[in-house]
């Protein structure tokens, strides 16, 4: 049975610091609470790599959309941080109270650092690191040559364990304790949303923290087949073309996981689409299955008020029109956005 009615238009979200974006075609809205109680509501164009038909095809939008979701994420991560900061201690000058560009004035040569440092790092982490430990298991004697599956083995155990180690050290951390009850706004929101219920946190409230498309489980459904397509695809490849200088070999090989990635998070979204649209088939609840265990690491039950912002998030996104948004006129959609506040109830 589908999960979402014809009537009812596929959204998305992330939570930030304080506060959900939301995403509903080609448009964002975040929502970021204050420290005076009223809410922080802004709407701009959602930055888009999929703009050509082609890019939208199934097993070639994966990537892109990945890409195209890092950055918009990194620019209200961000701007919810600069909202954050100004709380603590004030804007820096008269100005920076007004109206500012998407992502907190985060320019676009920053951003790309930004980007590039975030890649690197999590490529390094999930995909060098777990090479290195599989050698050394294979240095000690309980590993294998890359050719075999072992070497692979040891490899996807490196990298499942620290994904999940990273989920639960930082889950200690208050402030990101706090990002994951938001986390957990944002899914009933979205659920609601789904079911045809006003987007109220007492409608909300009783619906499921967790939600099948949720990018956790994308992340790991990406680990999982990585260490499958990587145990069956690396020998074949080294069956090819294998450099007889060891270093060499090792380089040859991660840069083929790398460009892997590509293939690997395309079929990833394909399979979490499909999970979505069908969530009463038992194969389809199966391959959620594990994502959704996940997601309670990743999200918290939310409070009244944290609902309250995630609620402002959807219903910005949902009733933003195209003649309220400033067009892309570049790759960080340096545009003019529209922003607003909610006061406080109390």
């Amino acid at each position: 049975m589908p999960l979402l009615g014809s009537s009812r238009p596929m959204v998305g979200g992330q939570a930030v610091m304080e506060g959900v974006m939301m995403r509903h075609a080609d448009k964002l809205a975040l929502a970021v609470r204050r420290a005076d109680g009223s809410i922080h509501v802004e709407t701009w164009p959602w930055f888009s790599l999929t703009k050509a038909a082609w890019l939208r095809k199934p097993m070639i939008r994966g990537f892109p959309v990945l890409l195209e979701t890092l950055v918009n994420g990194v620019k209200a991560l961000n701007h919810s941080a600069v909202l954050a900061a100004e709380d603590m201690d004030g804007p820096a000058d008269p100005a920076a109270a007004g109206p500012r560009e998407p992502g907190g004035g985060l320019k676009s040569w920053h951003l790309v650092l930004t980007l590039a440092a975030s890649i690197g790092l999590a490529l390094g982490l999930f995909v060098v690191v777990p090479h290195l430990f599989s050698l050394g298991m294979q240095a000690i004697g309980l590993g294998s040559d890359m050719d075999g599956i072992l070497f692979h083995v040891w490899d996807g155990i490196f990298k499942l364990g620290i994904f999940l180690g990273y989920i639960v050290s930082i889950s200690f951390v208050p402030d990101i304790r706090r990002v994951f009850q938001y986390h957990g706004a944002e899914h009933k929101m979205i659920w609601a949303h789904e079911k045809g219920q006003p987007l109220e946190p007492a409608c909300a409230r009783a619906y499921s923290r967790l939600h099948p498309r949720c990018g956790t489980t994308f992340l790991l459904l990406v680990l999982s087949l990585s260490i499958c397509m990587h145990t069956i695809l690396v020998p074949q490849l080294l069956a090819v073309y294998s450099p007889e200088n060891s270093v060499l070999k090792h380089l040859y090989v991660v840069a083929g996981k790398l460009l892997m990635l590509a293939p690997i998070s395309s079929l990833a979204y394909e399979a979490i689409r499909l999970a979505s649209r069908y969530d009463g088939s038992a194969f389809c609840r199966f391959l959620s299955g594990p994502g959704m265990c996940l997601q309670r690491l990743t999200t918290f039950e939310p409070e009244d008020d944290q609902l309250e912002v995630a609620a402002a998030a959807l219903t910005a996104a949902l009733a933003a029109t195209p003649e309220e948004l400033a067009d892309d006129d570049g790759f960080f959609i340096e545009a003019t956005h529209k922003a607003s506040v909610i006061p406080s109830a109390s």
